[in-house]
């Protein structure tokens, strides 16, 4: 399995399912940074923010996000 098949959290799926972007409201999907390291992608078309994931724990920060590329 690889970096790219591996979501980028452990948390159980009901417990991701919850998760959304706290600036837009979105829902998460897993994506990987220019550095390779995991991120979760906020899913808003007009404002798609990129958030750290650390050691397997998503940081939902405002002052974490940055956007997505």
């Amino acid at each position: 399995m690889t970096a790219t098949d591996r979501p980028a959290t452990d948390l159980e799926p009901w417990a991701r399912a919850l998760l959304r972007c706290p600036v837009t409201g979105a829902a998460l999907v897993d994506g990987v940074a220019a550095d390779g390291s995991p991120v979760l992608v906020s899913t808003d078309p007009e404002r798609p923010l990129a958030y750290p994931v650390v050691d397997g724990i998503p940081v939902l920060l405002v002052d974490e996000a940055r956007p997505a590329s």
